[in-house]
């Protein structure tokens, strides 16, 4: 083997150890391998008030919708390529009914990592009973964001409120610009 090859499979084997390193520091906090339903759900009440509190708008949203996703704490990490993970709850009429796993990876120019929250609103009954149904259900580029990061207002006009699934995506902290769901795939979980 040249010293050329060689020194390129050190480099990738170092980059692959860096992302799995980046992947499960940063799911410590993350409650990885903590199935506490009593622990999600506590993390799922203080992430509605804070969204509350801070976008006071989404109370209507939330009495709008057929149901609500809420992701308290997903953990996003990448160098070169990425991931991210979390748990939660579905909501309907306040109460929880099933609890969730995300999961997302993704491969390309990136470093970093970052914490956030999110809420998918299913604004009608049809696109809740198609999640629910789903053996994992998967964001795609359609879904409609009136939250996407920390400088923006609730954004609900009557274009955004005629969608199926909306997302706040808010309390986002880290070295990572942004935070998308779009390839997002969620999976229900056992507590």
């Amino acid at each position: 083997m040249s010293r050329q090859s060689s020194s390129f499979l050190t480099r990738r084997g170092f980059a692959v150890g860096a992302v799995a390193g980046l992947g499960l520091t940063a799911a410590c906090g993350n409650g990885i391998g903590n199935n506490n339903a009593a622990k999600i759900d506590a993390r799922v009440r203080a992430t509605l008030d804070q969204m509350y509190r801070e976008y006071p708008n989404t109370r209507t949203l939330a009495e709008k919708a057929s149901g609500m996703l809420v992701m308290p704490l997903v953990t996003e990490a990448g160098f070169v390529f990425g991931g991210a993970f979390g748990r939660g709850a579905l909501l309907i009429n306040g109460a929880t009914v099933d609890y969730y796993s995300t999961v997302k990876g993704n491969a390309g120019l990136q470093i970093g990592a970052q914490q956030y929250a999110h809420v998918l609103f299913f604004m009608t009954p049809d696109a809740l009973s198609a999640f629910r149904r789903s053996a994992g259900w998967a964001a795609g580029a359609d879904l409609e964001y009136v939250i996407k990061d920390e400088g923006s207002s609730v954004a609900a006009d009557t274009n955004t409120l005629t969608s199926p699934v909306l997302a706040a995506v808010f309390g986002q902290a880290g070295l990572r610009l942004g935070a998308t769901l779009e390839g997002t795939k969620y999976s229900r979980i056992i507590p």
